[in-house]
């Protein structure tokens, strides 16, 4: 088996080891650098003990061995010392020369100690005792202290010992003085053991610089993973446009100038007739065409405007500029949004429509402006279907609507009004079913099917957040009786949720009123559950997780914090965010997806693939590793009743 010190010659001349990360030197460099450090002590070392040696010899040797000859021999050390004391710049040491300096300094080594042992050997020949001990001594501290200074090139100091300590008792066996000889064994065999130590010292170095090599390997990995999630926490996959975050960062950007600051506008712009063709075609076409639309969008919109992608067909629009010419922007993006798309030999045709909100007359805060935006958006497809709408006095009027939503809540019967859709979450080994999301839906007497995003941000504006989470949390566990005992039931808790103690509270006293085991029941949360008061939040999630109940976080991977937030909270599973399907279709979007998997699994969590909306991404997501997958392909949200149903024939099949 090779040694350490063996692989570091492999290494010195380009074959295998540890690969060195970028911006880190080459190991024969990083050799080549320390023994630069330590060459000239070992000049000097061999100056002041040659010039001693001479200098006892002087008298007894011939002119020429005592001082012509050693002093040319110093002269040699003195030259090699002062180039070894010239300064050079190590960022341009480059793999090449450092190589080959390292191979000049072994034949320097060996050619030195051929010279120098020579010239002592010979001078033994004269003088006394006294002399000659001095010849042994002067071989015996010149042979370490050239060894300890070739730490960093082991084969240099085999060399020199080799030769020196070879040399030496090949002499003093032949002279046949038996003290000589016992001196000169016990030289090598001190030789043999400052070698060992050598060795060890040098495989500690590799041993170092091969750790330091994989740490930074890792930590580069660890910065593209931190770098592609920052950039997908801002940029939308599928169209590369900035996403929701981006745009409601932007807008508090210009809204924290103050009132003093130029005039600005945002706008909604959501598609016409998507739907139709995504439902048609599938929702491959459907991303396609999404992506030709974020091209167009970017194309068309000037360097004036921020185009976002806020989600589904739906773009936000930031202007710098009046309204009047927010207003011409809308309709120039409207108008090329109005031509046919080629996908592939399908040819579809898709509008926008757009509605627009000014700054500072329209709202001055976030929330008001995307309101009244939307607002001006939903009376544009109602009214001018294919234009843009300014928000406006006239709607302003409008807009009190929704005191009608409001007040239909308010005197909501939301035990008998309120109903649940459940999702399933299934193997992706066998498709068998291992839980279900259940999702609230409204349906008002007065006023129709309420969306859940509306029903729910109503209620917490009218401070109703508790009384609709656990009218909805009665009807999950009446249902969960009914789903076969292996199968979990998730419950979405919203950020008002987590930091109400009460609601927190009531939960769990309805968990030990209720038949079911709690341990079936998974609590899902989002980051932005978080962002109010950590403290809480980890505090209620602790309490649910204490009662039996499992806590997953959900859109794993679209934000900052997602990393930190699984080793700081009681995490049990986590759910990949849907923008990451996408990306399935494309070899690095399957390394990053690998690579999140990979965390997962090296922190113990449970892991489920949402938004699993095509055949390929499931098999994409089952051969990255992950067990559990949920999305419209699986199965769309449905009652409880034809969900059992379904399952049920499935089983007679």
């Amino acid at each position: 088996m090779a040694s350490r010190a063996d692989t570091a010659d492999e290494l010195r001349n380009g074959q295998g080891g540890i690969p060195r990360g970028p911006g880190r030197r080459p190991l024969p460099v990083e050799q080549f650098l320390r023994l630069r450090r330590q060459l000239p002590p070992m000049y000097l070392i061999l100056t002041m003990n040659a010039a001693t040696l001479a200098y006892t010899h002087t008298g007894f040797a011939p002119r020429w061995l005592s001082v012509w000859l050693p002093g040319g021999l110093i002269a040699m050390c003195l030259v090699r010392l002062c180039r070894w004391l010239r300064p050079i710049d190590e960022d341009l040491v480059t793999e090449p020369y450092a190589v080959s300096m390292l191979r000049q300094i072994e034949f320097m080594a060996a050619t030195f100690s051929a010279g120098f042992v020579a010239w002592a050997l010979v001078l033994d020949q004269y003088g006394g005792s006294a002399e000659h001990g001095h010849v042994t001594v002067f071989v015996a501290i010149t042979v370490m202290g050239c060894i300890f200074c070739l730490t960093y090139l082991p084969r240099a100091a085999h060399l020199v010992c080799l030769i020196v300590l070879g040399v030496f008792l090949t002499y003093c066996v032949a002279g046949g003085t038996v003290t000589l000889t016992a001196m000169a064994v016990n030289i090598l065999l001190v030789g043999l053991v400052v070698l060992k130590v050598l060795r060890d010292s040098f495989e500690s170095f590799i041993a170092l610089e091969d750790s330091q090599a994989a740490l930074q390997q890792e930590q580069a990995a660890a910065q593209h993973l931190a770098e592609e999630n920052a950039r997908l926490a801002h940029a939308d996959p599928l169209t590369g446009l900035p996403n929701r975050r981006y745009f409601f960062a932007r807008l508090d950007a210009l809204l924290a100038r103050g009132k003093d600051a130029p005039p600005f506008s945002i706008g909604v712009i959501d598609l016409d007739r998507f739907k139709p063709i995504n439902d048609v075609h599938g929702h491959a076409q459907g991303d396609r065409l999404l992506q030709v639309i974020g091209d167009r969008l970017r194309g068309a919109s000037g360097p004036e405007a921020v185009i976002a992608r806020l989600g589904g067909d739906e773009f936000g629009l930031i202007i710098e500029d009046t309204l009047e010419a927010a207003e011409a922007v809308g309709a120039r993006l409207c108008e090329r949004l109005q031509e046919p798309v080629p996908l592939g030999d399908l040819v579809v045709s898709v509008g926008c429509s757009g509605g627009l909100a000014g700054w500072p007359e329209a709202g001055t805060s976030a929330h008001d402006l995307f309101d009244r935006a939307d607002f001006a958006l939903y009376h544009a497809k109602k009214s001018r279907r294919g234009g843009v709408v300014r928000f406006s006095a006239d709607l302003e009027h409008m807009i009190r609507s929704e005191q009608a939503l409001e007040a239909a809540l308010q005197g909501a019967d939301l035990k008998r009004e309120l109903a649940m859709v459940y999702q399933p979450i299934v193997s992706t080994r066998s498709m068998d079913i291992a839980g279900v999301e259940a999702l609230a839906r409204w349906e008002s007497p007065t006023i129709g099917a309420v969306p859940a995003e509306l029903l729910f941000a109503t209620a917490e504006r009218l401070g109703m957040a508790r009384t609709v989470t656990l009218a909805a949390f009665d009807r999950v566990l009446a249902d969960c009786v009914r789903l076969p005992p292996e199968q979990r039931l998730s419950f979405n808790l919203a950020p008002t949720d987590i930091a109400d103690p009460g609601t927190v509270t009531a939960l769990i006293e309805r968990i030990a009123r209720g038949q079911i085991d709690a341990r079936r029941l998974v609590f899902e949360i989002t980051e932005t559950s978080l962002i109010g008061d950590f403290a809480v939040a980890r505090a209620a999630l602790e309490r649910l997780r204490a009662c039996g109940a499992q806590i997953a976080l959900d859109d794993f991977g679209t934000g900052y914090s997602s990393l930190s937030t699984l080793h700081m909270l009681p995490i049990d599973i986590i759910k990949i965010d849907r923008s990451f399907a996408v990306r399935l279709d494309d070899a690095d979007g399957r390394r990053l997806v690998r690579a999140i998997f990979n965390l997962t699994r090296s922190l113990n969590l449970a892991c489920v693939f949402e938004g699993i909306e095509t055949e390929m991404q499931l098999t994409e997501a089952t051969l990255a590793g992950f067990h559990f997958a949920q999305g419209y392909y699986i199965e769309r949200p449905v009652a409880l009743d034809v969900l059992l149903d379904r399952r049920a024939a499935r089983n007679a099949a």
